[in-house]
């Protein structure tokens, strides 16, 4: 894992060989196969754009997106979506992933650009953008400018059968991750999955929410208070 570790932030480097260690031996040969995705170069992207120190949330989703070219190392930012919106609400490739579709309406509704009780693509393509952001890698960069890293319980995906089988893998990473990084961090939870790991007993706060592929995360009061503030779909917040 060192070839993959050195080309992470520095300030990552001590944390991840730490976390790598702890992982089972055989699992640690799969990672060498590169039978999976995001590929070998791709699955720790998360630490090499996010210097450990600005982290102030880790945002845990559950696994990468089950599409080669969606799952690019950031938990909810899919790489196949080019632009956010359209002309009639948002994008098709935004319509067609149904967690970051629900994302974007729940951050709309939390910023006052969308009422609570009308998210409906008619409603989405009245509101005004001429001040929001238009790619998803501008969402990714907003998330870490207020300091949220975006992880998933299981950093590789190869289909959904083995699913839990590489949460499973990944979780003494997690664990031995999260012991190396200050107690301020909270750990944001989406879904059954990422609420596991409050088992792991670590000293982080956790702020569960229910996953954001069901449609009642839009009007979730939990995400509207802890996001409002952070200006993710805003050009230059």
């Amino acid at each position: 894992m060192r070839d993959i570790i050195k080309a992470t932030h520095p300030s990552w480097h001590k944390s991840l060989q730490s976390a790598f260690r702890v992982m089972d031996s055989e699992y640690l040969e799969f990672l060498k196969s590169g039978k999976y995705f995001p590929n070998r170069d791709n699955f720790l992207n998360a630490f090499k754009t996010l210097p450990k120190s600005d982290v102030k949330y880790i945002l845990f989703g559950q696994d990468p997106y089950p599409r080669e070219e969606s799952a690019i190392g950031y938990a909810f930012i899919d790489g196949k979506v080019k632009s956010i919106f359209s002309q009639n609400g948002l994008s098709k490739e935004v319509n067609r992933a149904t967690s970051l579709r629900n994302f974007i309406k729940m951050a709309l509704v939390a910023m006052g650009r969308l009422e609570a009780d009308n998210t409906s693509k008619e409603a989405v393509a009245k509101v005004k953008k001429d001040d929001l952001i238009s790619s998803i890698f501008e969402l990714k960069d907003n998330f870490e400018r207020n300091g949220v890293m975006l992880l998933n319980t299981a950093l590789i995906f190869t289909d959904k059968k083995e699913s839990k089988y590489h949460i499973k893998q990944w979780q003494p990473f997690i664990k031995e991750l999260l012991s190396q990084i200050d107690s301020s961090v909270e750990l944001i939870l989406f879904g059954n999955f990422a609420k596991d790991i409050k088992k792991l007993n670590l000293k982080q706060k956790t702020i569960e929410m229910e996953h954001p592929y069901n449609v009642s995360f839009i009007n979730s009061k939990e995400a509207h208070n802890l996001f409002a503030n952070m200006n993710l779909l805003f050009h230059n917040f």
